[in-house]
């Protein structure tokens, strides 16, 4: 796959959004109700917009590079679709969600990058202050983790300016484990973790409320939620349509 060298040599960090083409039942099933099947693939589609918009404007300041890594093959005219112009795109290589983080580390690091951020397309509110700190915690000399735990236990954005596998290794993805494991993997090949502000995703309905919340009630956002456009205007109109309000709530 054809990538742009000169605009490869000129950036120092790359962030990278995993993502899948979100079909309808295949994502953000837990959202299935309050949503229908259809109304989750669309607002994952947003998600996926929004975060990479959010990438694409901090690149525009900063020595920083937006990347795709996605799945399935073969999707690649969709996603040029979606993503902005400046994105390249990385295949996504692996069995499972271990496999596919480690080998995104080394494709995207082999392309010439100094470091790389890995984050999902399920949190479109990060605000993007904590990118631009990860990303500068990632410049400083020596070696170095940075982490965003999520409330679940997760992580919603890795950062690395080495390719350690053991990081994504003796971890029980998709449970309230994975934060502390990965810690713990990091204290024993000893490298120095940088801990980001804690973050959401957006997986659930409760998930889905704090949501709303932010992008709906701008006042009370003391965190600096990235404003999400493409998310925010999907959200209205499902929120005024009949029977919707309740999204909202809660």
């Amino acid at each position: 796959m054809a990538h742009r060298a000169s605009q490869v040599a000129i950036k120092r960090c790359a962030l990278g959004v995993m993502t899948k083409v979100p079909r309808a039942g295949n994502v953000k099933t837990r959202l299935t109700p309050p949503l229908t099947p259809i109304e989750s693939a669309a607002l994952s589609n947003c998600f996926l917009r929004d975060t990479a918009e959010a990438i694409n404007e901090i690149s525009r300041r900063t020595a920083v590079s937006g990347i795709g890594i996605f799945t399935p093959a073969g999707e690649e005219a969709w996603y040029r679709s979606i993503l902005p112009d400046e994105f390249e795109l990385v295949l996504q290589r692996g069995v499972n969600l271990g496999d596919r983080l480690i080998n995104a580390t080394k494709d995207i690091l082999a392309l010439g990058f100094e470091s790389v951020c890995l984050v999902g397309s399920d949190s479109p509110t990060i605000p993007l202050h904590v990118y631009e700190q990860a990303v500068r915690w990632l410049e400083q000399a020596g070696d170095r983790i940075v982490l965003g735990p999520s409330d679940d236990g997760g992580y919603y954005l890795i950062g690395l300016k080495k390719s350690h596998s053991a990081i994504f290794q003796q971890i029980v993805w998709s449970t309230e484990q994975v934060l502390s494991q990965t810690l713990e993997r990091a204290a024993e090949i000893g490298i120095n973790v940088e801990i980001l502000p804690r973050w959401y995703d957006v997986d659930d309905s409760v998930g889905l409320k704090r949501l709303c919340h932010d992008l709906f009630e701008p006042d009370s956002n003391t965190d600096g939620a990235y404003e999400a456009p493409h998310t925010r205007s999907y959200l209205e109109e499902l929120l005024q349509s009949q029977g919707r309000a309740h999204l909202a709530k809660g």
